[in-house]
């Protein structure tokens, strides 16, 4: 093993780093610092700390900012949702596969809302919870498909559950919630060392909602919630990143893309998904007793996408007792004009006025985004004739 960096002091080894080829891997603390968590069950893996420790600082943040339970569902070192703990509705319970009788903790709810969102993307995530978990998240993450968890805390029955997933490998970190970050942090690409300040900035109302663009300036008590959810959100997400949000919870986020307006509208077609999967006949769809919930959360999505191959429409007419036919582009037109609502939160600014252009054809009410673009009266006359409210914050967020 070479040598670490003078200040990072080694902890523990890994099983590899990013791909099994490269080896060796381990894990280090920075000098006069302990690490910011304990393994309570499992070997980690490095984009397993990666997820985790990015995931851990969103909930944290989410928390403090709204004061409600909050949680997140990591992929690849991005959120793949993230939630903070809003009632469901009935058609949500059905559509998350919650059964209406059963009895769901606030932290339960975050975690719901924030797997459900996207369940395709959520399949065997990182899971980062701001409080200490009780039975009933364990009961729910114990269902999923899932890499490992990361909490402040576990009640002792529901460390004991979440201790049996995976064949007793299941990944358990405790995370310590008094940790201070150090605020300058250091990186290593190819022989070459950057430090920079770490992100401090503080997402709120006040640092958001100050400087309204529009003519329209009526944020709801609503709207205010879900853009400092979307934008908490945005500052762990890789860039260039979007985010639509609704009730507590992101409804789709488009990550990592070179383009802005393919963010929107990467993301924008994951909001599509998600309000689809609420349409009746999406919902009713009529499966064989055996099909189970993977599949018939893959098989509800291609009732909304359509375009089958023959195989592919002969494969997915079997797992139902009588035949069945994808959603029509009329069927599809007429819900999705009932979307309406959302708030949509960007990284860095919007470039042209195509962003409020995609965003309007989902739903969006509310925009939050930095500002500063030669284009910025364009995009706030496009805002004006859709009747958005926006401000501008002056905060970019990339992360990478």
């Amino acid at each position: 093993m070479a040598s670490a960096p003078h200040n990072y002091l080694q902890q523990f080894d890994l099983k590899y780093g990013c791909n099994p080829h490269q080896k060796p891997a381990s894990i280090h603390s920075m000098k006069g610092y302990d690490l910011p968590f304990s393994v309570l069950n499992g070997q980690p893996g490095y984009i397993n700390l990666l997820d985790a420790l990015n995931a851990w600082q969103l909930v944290q943040e989410l928390d403090e900012a709204l004061g409600l339970p909050a949680a997140t569902s990591f992929k690849h070192v991005s959120p793949a949702g993230a939630a903070v703990s809003v009632p469901l509705d009935d058609t949500l319970l059905e559509v998350y596969d919650c059964k209406k009788n059963q009895e769901l903790s606030p932290l339960a709810t975050a975690y719901i809302r924030a797997r459900g969102a996207d369940p395709l993307s959520s399949f065997g995530d990182f899971i980062a919870l701001s409080r200490k978990v009780d039975l009933s998240t364990a009961e729910v993450v114990r269902k999923m498909v899932s890499d490992g968890i990361i909490a402040p805390g576990f009640d002792n029955d529901a460390l004991i559950l979440l201790k049996e997933k995976k064949g007793g490998k299941y990944l358990i970190l405790a995370a310590d919630p008094e940790f201070k970050i150090p605020e300058l942090e250091f990186r290593e690409v190819a022989g070459v060392g950057f430090s920079q300040l770490r992100n401090t900035i503080k997402i709120n109302e006040n640092t958001l909602l100050t400087k309204v663009v529009t003519k329209n300036n009526d944020f709801s008590a609503e709207a205010r919630r879900d853009l400092v959810l979307a934008s908490i959100t945005l500052k762990y997400t890789q860039s260039n990143s979007v985010a639509y949000a609704l009730d507590g919870q992101i409804i789709g986020i488009g990550a990592g893309q070179q383009s802005r307006v393919d963010c929107t509208k990467l993301a924008g077609r994951k909001v599509e998904t998600w309000f689809m999967r609420q349409h009746p006949k999406v919902l009713n769809l009529p499966f064989h007793e055996q099909v189970r919930n993977v599949e018939r959360i893959n098989a509800r999505i291609l009732c909304i996408e359509g375009g089958m191959t023959e195989p592919e429409l002969r494969t997915w007419q079997s797992q139902f007792s009588r035949p069945v036919e994808a959603l029509s582009p009329t069927e599809k037109g007429e819900w999705l004009a009932k979307l309406e609502g959302i708030s949509l939160s960007s990284d860095a600014f919007f470039p042209f006025r195509d962003n409020i252009d995609q965003a309007s054809k989902r739903g969006v009410d509310y925009v939050v985004q930095p500002g500063g673009s030669n284009r910025d009266k364009e995009v706030i006359a496009a805002t004006d004739e859709y009747g958005m409210v926006m401000a501008f914050t002056g905060i970019r967020l990339f992360h990478h």
